[in-house]
């Protein structure tokens, strides 16, 4: 058996409404894979270009849910999860073309550290329950 799932510093946990129409939404639309799931527990690891995320289904009234206080829609306020790509560009249009809700439009930006600029291309898709979801190509670096 291989633990490669667990090899990743951070996976995130998305708690979801809906784990059927959340899967599909990774699958279908962001080109995610399913690395495993546990059906009836309502579970799924998904992993795309090395960054891996774990979607798991609210179940009312159970107390197998981690959470802090009650949860509203849309989930993950304040949160944006930056994921780096290849061929941002075709990924957006793919999203473009999908009924996924687009946050921000494709953008190039450059962001300063110290005395450089480092370049992202760039766009924010919304997730079925509100994640923002921040897909980028790295440009590189140029002095600020």
């Amino acid at each position: 058996m291989t633990t490669d799932f667990y090899l990743t510093p951070m996976t995130p946990e998305l708690m979801c409404t809906n784990i059927k129409e959340s899967v599909a939404f990774y699958l279908d639309i962001l080109g995610f894979n399913i690395q495993y799931e546990r059906i009836d527990d309502g579970f799924a690891m998904l992993e795309r270009q090395g960054s891996r995320l774990m979607l798991d289904e609210i179940i009312p009234n159970s107390d197998g849910t981690w959470t802090a206080g009650p949860l509203e829609l849309p989930y993950g306020r304040g949160i944006n999860l930056q994921i780096q790509t290849s061929q941002v560009k075709t990924l957006y249009d793919t999203v473009k073309g999908s009924p996924a809700k687009i946050f921000l439009e494709l953008e190039e930006k450059w962001y300063r550290r110290d005395m450089t600029l480092l370049g992202n291309k760039q766009f924010i898709v919304l997730d079925p329950d509100g994640y923002m979801l921040r897909f980028f190509e790295y440009l590189g670096e140029k002095p600020a």
